[in-house]
């Protein structure tokens, strides 16, 4: 009798031994599904020529400086800090904050103003991000180059200006980024075909990504087509780009 019991015993380890390793072969074959890019081909050419989006988006922070402002943005969850001179404002992933030595050092709407020079500098990595829609533009032409257009808008919902438009505009044969038009309506709260357009042509290497190293506004005919600088370039400067975490707390108001 013991010995039918242990034969009995020893069946039923081998079979169970058996459907163990036939689980562990069907996960080893399992095949990661590549998420397919809902963006353009052309803006896809665009985000290669400038570092590439799937190695921005495994980056973590992004900070930089500007007007004398240093600005940080976490990637992965846009939590952002600007440190100026005798302020500071943020937002937390909750709320805007605002902390000041007194009722003048920042003048300006910290909801507006908190992530406004991120768009501008990180493009065009900004222009693959989740709920934007897709469209045809019309090129423009500036000293003889005829760039080629990319009309961005953004579905119902989507950030607290889901009515501005983008208007990206890149070399027809190095794809790289040159122009961005964008509308305002943060404000108003109503869509406007009135735009405002920078010209993207000084760039930089940082760790890995080519980011613009100054940024000009210009000024435009009466058929949007760009003319002279409307002022001086807005300069960047000190930017840093890591896969390292930043600490939860880094983003948070400071104790007053």
């Amino acid at each position: 009798m013991r010995k039918l019991i242990t034969l009995f015993l020893l069946v039923v380890l081998v079979a169970a031994c058996k459907t163990e390793t036939k689980k562990e072969v069907k996960e080893e074959v399992k095949e990661e599904v590549k998420k397919e890019p809902t963006y353009p081909k052309a803006l896809g050419e665009v985000l290669e020529k400038h570092g590439g989006i799937d190695a921005w988006r495994k980056a973590n922070f992004l900070t930089y400086k500007v007007k004398g402002q240093e600005h940080t943005t976490d990637l992965q969850t846009r939590k952002a800090v600007v440190h100026g001179e005798n302020f500071s404002l943020g937002y937390d992933g909750k709320e805007v904050w605002l902390s000041q030595k007194d009722s003048t050092a920042f003048k300006g709407n910290p909801e507006f103003y908190y992530n406004l020079y991120f768009y501008f500098y990180a493009m065009p990595f900004v222009l693959a991000d989740d709920g934007i829609v897709y469209s045809e533009m019309d090129p423009i032409t500036f000293e003889g180059v005829t760039y080629p257009g990319i009309k961005i808008s953004y579905k119902a919902n989507v950030g607290v200006s889901p009515d501005d438009n983008y208007f990206i505009f890149y070399h027809p044969e190095t794809k790289q980024m040159a122009w961005l038009g964008y509308t305002v309506t943060y404000y108003s709260k109503k869509p406007s075909e009135k735009f405002n357009i920078i010209r993207y042509n000084d760039w930089e290497n940082v760790n890995g990504f080519v980011l613009p190293k100054s940024i000009t506004w210009y000024k435009k005919n009466e058929q949007g087509v760009p003319t002279e600088p409307a002022g001086e370039p807005t300069v960047f400067s000190s930017a840093v780009i890591s896969q390292a975490p930043l600490a939860d707390n880094f983003f948070s108001k400071p104790a007053e």
